[in-house]
């Protein structure tokens, strides 16, 4: 009998499959590849190829690790929590980053953060991506990390606490200082 992942199949079935068949990893990798390349790249401001890399070694490490995954957690917070190991490890590695980030992605961020702070829409059109990109440069690791699991990521509270390894009420934290810490560099 053939399995064959559907989309209505739940992380934890599927990593049961993979643990059964290591093909199926594949069906893991097609379900996070996007996601974690566009969170990489958001937190980090690399290249194509470095996000590739990064994003290799993220799945290799998750693979490795499969059989300790604990299903009481969410799979998506554990492998944005092996993403975010990488990403640090990176940057460990490479302490002169490169900024490349398309207009688009630029703006994406930008457009999000600013529009819960409320800051006015007149400002933002003003705004060239030179300056959107100064704005997001100067923002601390830690800050630019939460406030894109947040708000471009989607992440609740939980899983940010998951992911950053953080108690919830320091991700609360952490967001407020974030949106502060933009509001001001905006001004």
């Amino acid at each position: 009998m053939k399995r064959s992942p559907t989309k209505e199949k739940t992380d934890y079935e599927i990593v049961l499959q993979i643990l059964e068949n290591v093909d199926d990893y594949k069906y893991l990798i097609e379900r996070y590849e996007k996601k974690l390349f566009i969170y990489i790249q958001r937190i980090l401001y690399v290249n194509k190829e470095d996000t590739e890399d990064i994003l290799q070694e993220v799945f290799i490490k998750a693979y490795r690790n499969l059989n300790s995954y604990d299903p009481k957690y969410n799979f998506s917070s554990w492998i944005y929590r092996i993403t975010h190991n990488e990403a640090i490890s990176f940057l460990r590695a490479n302490k002169k980053r490169q900024l490349d980030i398309s207009n688009d992605m630029e703006n994406n961020i930008f457009d999000t953060i600013a529009s819960d702070i409320d800051i006015e829409k007149e400002a933002i059109k003003d705004w060239d991506s030179k300056k959107v990109h100064e704005v997001l440069a100067k923002l601390d690791e830690k800050y630019r990390e939460v406030l894109v699991l947040k708000y471009i990521e989607e992440k609740d509270y939980n899983e940010i606490s998951d992911i950053l390894q953080v108690p919830s009420g320091t991700v609360g934290s952490l967001i407020n200082r974030a949106k502060d810490k933009f509001k001001k560099l905006v001004k």
